[in-house]
């Protein structure tokens, strides 16, 4: 497929929180950003709602499209089945992968390393000569360690403790009960709340400030967080590394790396090497989207082609 450079394809980079969808077309590209997945809908008529007013904003005429998803299932991977809600669109090409896949290729491209990209969930992907390896990204429920949810999280717990004498007294207290003056209710208003997991993850925000004023409280979360971030980095490494490895980047994407003192705690956590190959911190070449793009010129022989759904329809 060569329709990325042509300028025929509309790629999405699709999160929980938004969705941001890059349309090529006439030489030249626009960007719309798009309310969140719903999670409890079905996906594949979400990203064809989508599509089609992205067509209609920017009067496009694409023949791919892209899709690099967060918490794709394999149930949802099925191009097929997006290019049929999209038959009377003009797509004739359709491109689906794991937002790990396409956070990877937007940060390092055809680099070998690891990317970890945290925001209110967390995902870590490495690639090497041969073979991918993905750790965590299993939902705030069972995993994503170091996320803005796992941290939000940790921060209601601690209030809590101080709350009810368990734990030591902290700054975090303060934005979470001006947001629920009775704290003794606090865990019922959550539990009824439709958007409870951007809620908590919004308190993410408040750790970093806290850290940063050096509350005892906030600094140790962060610090795990960081350290729960490379953890997954070291784990992902180490299962593609090879024993002539000569090196790895490491790239570290997403809101929760905002924070001065979490990204110093991931940093400190690194060792140097993975075996004997070295480990350069790398800054990203792009975005999400870029890697949403990319997909549709992915070579077949590419590490992670195997991660990535493609269909084509008789034209």
């Amino acid at each position: 497929m060569t329709d990325a450079a042509s300028g025929r394809v509309v790629a999405i980079d699709a999160g929980q929180t938004g969705m941001k969808v890059r349309v090529h077309h006439d030489g030249r590209s626009e960007d719309i950003v798009f309310a969140g997945i719903g999670t409890h809908e079905p996906l594949l008529p979400q990203l064809a709602e989508v599509v089609r007013a992205a067509i209609t904003r920017t009067a496009a005429n694409p023949d791919v499209v892209t899709a690099g998803v967060s918490g794709l299932t394999d149930r949802d991977s099925d191009p097929a089945a997006l290019l049929a809600l999209l038959q009377d669109t003009g797509i004739h090409h359709a491109v689906l992968a794991h937002d790990s896949t396409t956070s990877f290729l937007g940060a390092l491209g055809d680099a070998r390393g690891a990317v970890v990209a945290s925001g209110t969930g967390v995902v870590t992907l490495a690639v090497g000569r041969e073979s991918t390896a993905r750790v965590d990204g299993w939902g705030y429920i069972m995993g994503d360690a170091g996320s803005g949810y796992w941290i939000g999280r940790e921060a209601l717990d601690a209030v809590m403790r101080a709350y009810d004498g368990r734990g030591p007294r902290t700054a975090l207290s303060a934005p979470v009960q001006e947001r629920w003056p009775d704290l003794s209710h606090a865990y019922i208003a959550l539990q009824a709340a439709e958007d409870r997991v951007s809620i908590v993850a919004s308190f993410a925000a408040h750790v970093a400030r806290c850290a940063d004023e050096d509350d005892p409280v906030a600094v140790d979360i962060t610090d795990a967080a960081g350290q729960q971030l490379a953890h997954s980095v070291m784990t992902a490494l180490r299962q593609i590394a090879h024993a002539d490895d000569e090196g790895f980047a490491v790239c570290a994407l997403g809101g929760v790396f905002r924070s001065r003192r979490l990204r110093n705690a991931f940093t400190a956590a690194l060792p140097e090497t993975v075996g004997r190959a070295r480990l350069t911190l790398a800054d990203p070449r792009g975005e999400g989207i870029d890697g949403a793009i990319a997909l549709a010129d992915l070579a077949p022989g590419h590490p992670l082609a195997s991660a990535v759904r493609r269909a084509s329809a008789a034209r």
